[in-house]
């Protein structure tokens, strides 16, 4: 006989949402850290073994995050994500179907401070991707600087994530039977710096290096948008020119990663912390723009096929704005 369990209170559901939202955001910002103390401390005590066993092991695998990765399906099925999922919410909008016997190139804006909608949509389950566009593997990018950090890059390998290289996109790309995507947030770390509620402006006017790789795979591009990416944490001003904007665009230059001073509510109340609002995220996945394939292709062509892809964002934003409390004179600005 079928046991029937009650369903979850509201305070419960949603103290667990905060919660998983609350592991996300802290994991995000101090896994780091830890995973690399945990590794050296091993060495000085009798679990020495441990850290050894796991540098050989890494010597042997250094070339994964740029082979596809290690996904671990139970992970990307956890429940966690789904209470996170709803925290929100995070929803995937489809507009068009994806050939499975195709490979795609993926375009994900904004980046948003912390980049929850790009995350949660193709490093796990919880909105459904498999369901909405079934066939189609995901693969995100991240920066290469992630995936040196001992048992780190184990944890990110397991939702979807590869490295941010050439390589890393080729292999993904050029498989014969197709049904993968690589996502690509174009405007990175440095569009993070200007993440903050209302934002509408994309630093895309001069990133045409995915425009490039499309051509010479013959993959077709697709436009994403995420409604929503921008509004989950205020942002400390920092002015193009004012001293925190250049030494933040200092320390970007050396580490390869921007450092935006963020905040929004805290655990317990809702006046200051480092959770990010309970505000919607919309990501709505545009049409498949063909792009023809070309070994080397001139100036000219990446310039067209890039301008091509500026005008589908922007209808793709235009056409589902008012659906997402976007005001009508609002409009996406290229930077």
């Amino acid at each position: 006989r079928m046991v029937e369990f009650a369903p979850l209170s509201v305070p419960l559901q949603r103290r667990l949402q905060t919660a998983s939202v609350v592991q996300w955001v802290f994991s995000f910002l101090g896994l780091a850290q830890c995973c690399t103390i945990a590794y050296i401390a091993l060495f000085f005590t009798r679990f020495w073994l441990v850290s050894a066993l796991y540098t050989l092991w890494w010597i042997i695998d250094r070339k994964k995050p740029s082979k596809g990765g290690r996904r671990i399906h139970a992970l990307r099925n956890s429940v966690i994500w789904r209470y996170m999922r709803d925290y929100f919410p995070i929803t995937l909008v489809k507009t068009a179907d994806l050939d499975p016997r195709q490979n795609y190139l993926m375009g994900f804006h904004p980046h948003g401070v912390l980049a929850a909608g790009a995350f949660l949509n193709f490093c796990t389950e919880a909105s459904g991707f498999s369901t909405l566009f079934p066939g189609i593997t995901p693969h995100l990018m991240m920066l290469s600087l992630w995936f040196r950090i001992p048992f780190l890059r184990d944890y990110l390998m397991s939702g979807g994530l590869v490295s941010s290289d050439k390589e890393s996109a080729s292999y993904v790309l050029q498989k014969p039977e197709g049904g993968n995507m690589l996502a690509i947030i174009v405007g990175g770390a440095q569009e993070a710096l200007d993440a903050r509620p209302g934002s509408c402006t994309l630093l895309l006017k001069n990133r045409k290096g995915f425009v490039r790789l499309a051509i010479e795979h013959g993959t077709p591009l697709v436009p994403i948008f995420s409604f929503g990416e921008n509004d989950l944490f205020e942002q400390v001003r920092n002015p193009k020119g004012s001293w925190l904007r250049r030494l933040q665009h200092w320390l970007q230059q050396i580490m390869g990663i921007s450092l935006p001073l963020f905040h929004a509510r805290g655990i317990f109340q809702y006046s200051f912390g480092l959770v990010p609002y309970r505000r919607p995220i919309f990501t709505v996945v545009g049409k498949p723009i063909p792009v023809q394939r070309k070994h080397r292709p001139s100036e000219e062509e990446v310039d067209r096929v890039h301008q091509k892809y500026l005008n589908e964002l922007c209808k793709l934003f235009e056409e589902h704005k008012a659906k997402y409390n976007i005001p009508e004179d609002r409009h996406l600005e290229f930077i």
